[in-house]
């Protein structure tokens, strides 16, 4: 069952908060209807919220932040501050990232830590990434990248394959570039496929290359292509390498599209030229 059935499920048994979470979770898979929904819900939510549910806030508080228009940022805040003041550990998130980019509220990064570091704690992974991008603790840093990356955050593996590339830790960088590639992360997926074309952190691979250049296709973006017809017309592959590309990328037809890339080889007639011996 989907998360829009889940959704309507629990919004027909009056359950309005495993409502939202369903259809918010829809809407983060790219259901623009899941977002619909996840808006109808919020007048449910909100007398929820004012009778004292403090999951209903939190949860209100994230839909008008990501899916309403500027209007409702009052509104947000205010959820997402009673929801942070009861302890819950989303709302602490959600009102630590108005603190720390002070939306809606003056900038505040110290108290944006100690609310991060509070969810963290609680085991929320966004506030484990949130709290991970701030720290200025090297070792703290990776460690909570780490942690939100073993909960699933694709978002977090890249992060920390970036600042693992910034201390030369070229090898775990490229692990971590992989993982958040393999779960869709397209600039993962980017960063990927340069390493393996220039040798960064493993030695150069082509098939690899070409690999996460064509699975950023998937996502709507064509950023890697002609990074990828490079590689084919300068001879890094054959079109063995090319199609095991495309398989790997989950994508033959992209790779079949490259082929007339491939340099031509001579023959010898080629070679000698008409009409001689």
């Amino acid at each position: 069952m989907g998360d829009l059935d889940v959704g309507r499920n629990a919004a027909a048994a009056g359950d309005w908060t495993a409502a939202g979470h369903a259809f918010v979770r829809a809407a983060m898979d790219g259901s623009e209807e899941g977002a619909e929904l996840a808006m109808g819900v919020t007048g449910e939510l909100a007398r929820l919220a004012d009778a004292g549910s403090a999951d209903a806030a939190a949860l209100l508080a994230g839909i008008l932040l990501e899916y309403a228009d500027e209007s409702a940022l009052p509104a947000a805040v205010a959820r997402a501050r009673a929801a942070a003041e009861a302890g819950h550990p989303a709302g602490q998130r959600t009102y630590g990232h108005l603190l720390a980019s002070g939306l809606g509220v003056p900038e505040d990064l110290d108290g944006a830590e100690r609310l991060f570091r509070a969810a963290a704690e609680a085991g929320d992974p966004y506030a484990a990434l949130n709290l991970g991008r701030l720290s200025d603790d090297v070792d703290e840093s990776l460690a909570l990248l780490r942690t939100a990356a073993q909960q699933g955050i694709d978002v977090a593996g890249a992060v920390l394959a970036d600042r693992l590339s910034s201390l030369d830790r070229d090898e775990e960088a490229l692990h971590w570039y992989v993982w958040a590639a393999e779960r869709g992360h397209t600039g993962a997926m980017n960063a990927a496929a340069c390493w393996y074309r220039d040798g960064f952190g493993t030695a150069p691979d082509p098939v690899q290359a070409v690999r996460w250049f064509l699975a950023m296709l998937a996502y709507g973006n064509g950023d890697g292509v002609h990074e990828a017809i490079g590689l084919v017309r300068g001879g890094a592959l054959d079109e063995e390498g090319v199609r095991t590309a495309g398989r790997l990328a989950g994508d033959p037809a992209a790779a079949g599209s490259l082929l007339p890339f491939l340099p031509r080889v001579l023959s010898a007639e080629d070679v000698s030229g008409p009409g001689q011996e």
